[in-house]
């Protein structure tokens, strides 16, 4: 009896760790995608695929930041019209590299919002919560390259 039993729960243990669960980072997230890179990656990439990088300057503490982050950047048309045309990039502009970009680029308020070519030449730059529609027509007021 002890081996069945012991038979069955090996086969149960081994049937529930085949299944390959899906963490909240596993999955396909809707909205606009970040790249994950250094500043000077991001602009040879941009260079690289001829587009131009939206830059997102933010602060933790700020309001209009995270709103953004809430209700905005995760909309599924947002991220398709941003993750088509441009190299996305959010940066912290109290810490790390977001510090220098924050003084490179005149940043007086967040959260932010910067259009660059890959050159580092500002093509567009605007501040301020936008709900996505709005938002969306804000990337198409931007000069293609």
């Amino acid at each position: 009896m002890k081996a069945i039993i012991s038979l069955l729960t090996l086969i149960f243990i081994l049937s529930v760790s085949s299944v390959k669960s899906e963490s909240p980072a596993d999955v396909e997230q809707p909205g606009i995608k970040f790249f994950k890179g250094t500043w000077d990656e991001a602009l040879a990439l941009a260079k690289k695929e001829n587009k131009i990088i939206f830059l997102d300057v933010y602060a933790t503490w700020c309001g209009p930041c995270k709103k953004l982050d809430a209700q905005t950047f995760p909309n599924p048309e947002v991220g398709k019209y941003y993750n088509e045309r441009f190299i996305n990039v959010k940066v912290d502009g109290e810490k790390g590299e977001g510090l220098t970009l924050r003084q490179r680029y005149g940043v007086r308020g967040y959260p932010t919002l910067l259009f660059i070519n890959h050159k580092g030449e500002v093509v567009h730059k605007t501040a301020g919560f936008r709900d996505p529609q709005r938002f969306i027509e804000l990337g198409k007021s931007v000069p293609a390259l």
